[in-house]
């Protein structure tokens, strides 16, 4: 029986309360994250969202979505904060304008989740990063997005990596500073994870948050299990072409399907990295047909496998389940291969979006890694995991190890 073959055993099989309707994703799952402006409401408010969901509960939208439908639900709430955004920059309120702005692209956010796969999300993804760069222009240190060269591109892809960046004051040929590159994940893009960059620069360590093939703007092919490797090897010979950037105290944070990426960057990469961390994510049995058979209705908000087939570059599901296990870096050999990569894993025991045994999985073979297993929670292991991930790397770049301080900034604060 599949459910043995995991640790959350029964689980596996039982349908969770959220896939019976947008209802009861809201009010079990959504809304308590939406009041306190964490994932995956990031720059957004309550205020925004409640009159939206109550629109989408009176229309009884439940699985499975018409993605189009579910998305101009959110449109004109959005469209709305734009206007207000536009206003307040028109009369030089700058700090009222960015709110306005970033709570515009957090609305937008919504409608393009999980996956971008039709027009209307494609519009909504469109209409996210305009409103987000205008947000962040506006801050008192402008993220700004930074078109990479592919230099490693093959002719059918895409030509630049888009990135956001932020660079500390002070940095300099003369003061290179160390970076944190975000690996985003299946669907958390960089305009979303960039609520880690302010964090950051607190401590005086610059960002780039990036996403990964299949995702967002990632340039790389969706469906090629190599293409990672080519799109981090542009992005590493960028950074190390920055002079304020110390391209020795590079550490990679990957979170979820990121994490993925965050693994085997550390193999493919290994010498071009100080350290790595992959925080709930997979790495074998994430493809086992199994755990895709049940994924749509356990932890993820919405169709996960569906989800990661077109993160994949698959229309069918079906097809995918069959070929998914090429991406598996325990078939083809990556998790075999020596690094000199400081390695972290991280994850909630009870994940029912990669199965924990991934975590075991990596840790046996290959280079010895550090590990923390979470009881007791699931995808990520919040809120403990952000706390051993950030000792960590404050002690792998000898900073000054006030956590609390850092975390504190993650959560949005509305004023207007």
């Amino acid at each position: 029986m599949a459910a043995k073959q995991y640790h959350i055993g029964d689980a596996l099989l039982k349908k969770a309360v959220h896939h019976e309707s947008f209802e009861k994703l809201w009010e079990t799952k959504w809304r308590a994250p939406c009041k306190m402006g964490l994932y995956p409401f990031m720059f957004g408010c309550i205020q925004d969202f409640e009159p939206i969901a109550q629109a989408i509960i009176k229309k009884g939208l439940a699985e499975p979505y018409n993605w189009d439908e579910y998305a101009l639900m959110f449109f004109p709430k959005a469209e709305e904060l734009l206007s207000i955004a536009m206003t307040a920059e028109t009369a030089g309120e700058k700090e009222k304008a960015s709110e306005y702005y970033l709570r515009a692209s957090a609305v937008f956010r919504i409608a393009r989740f999980p996956a971008i796969r039709t027009e209307q999300q494609r519009k909504a993804w469109r209409r996210n990063k305009d409103a987000f760069y205008r947000g962040a222009a506006l801050m008192e240190q402008p993220i700004r997005e930074v078109l990479i060269p592919h230099t490693h591109a093959l002719d059918s892809e895409g030509t630049v990596i888009p990135v956001n960046y932020l660079l500390p004051p002070g940095a300099s040929a003369q003061n290179p500073h160390p970076l944190v590159l975000i690996f985003c994940g299946l669907d958390g893009l960089r305009t979303d994870l960039a609520v880690w960059q302010r964090g950051w620069l607190e401590k005086h360590v610059a960002t780039v948050v990036v996403e990964i093939p299949g995702t967002g703007d990632s340039p790389a092919r969706a469906a090629d299990p190599t293409s990672p490797d080519r799109q981090w090897s542009s992005m590493l010979d960028w950074l190390d072409s920055q002079p304020e950037i110390d391209s020795t105290k590079i550490i990679v944070l990957g979170l979820s399907t990121g994490g993925y990426y965050a693994l085997r960057i550390a193999h493919t990469h290994s010498g071009r990295l100080l350290g790595s961390v992959s925080q709930g994510g997979g790495c074998h049995h994430m493809f086992d047909r199994a755990w895709l058979e049940r994924v749509n209705e356990l932890e993820f908000v919405f169709d996960e496998a569906d989800s990661l087939a077109w993160k994949w570059g698959y229309s069918d599901l079906e097809l995918f389940m069959r070929e998914a296990g090429k991406f598996s870096l325990v078939n083809d050999g990556t998790l075999d291969k020596k690094t000199n990569v400081q390695i972290l894993l991280v994850n909630g025991k009870e994940d029912e979006i990669f199965p924990i045994e991934d975590l075991y999985v990596a840790i046996e073979h290959g280079s010895p890694k550090l590990s923390r297993v979470i009881t007791d929670r699931k995808h990520m292991g919040e809120p403990e995991a952000s706390f051993v991930i950030l000792e960590w790397i404050h002690n792998l770049l000898g900073l000054d190890g006030d956590i609390a301080a850092q975390i504190h900034l993650i959560p949005s604060k509305m004023k207007y």
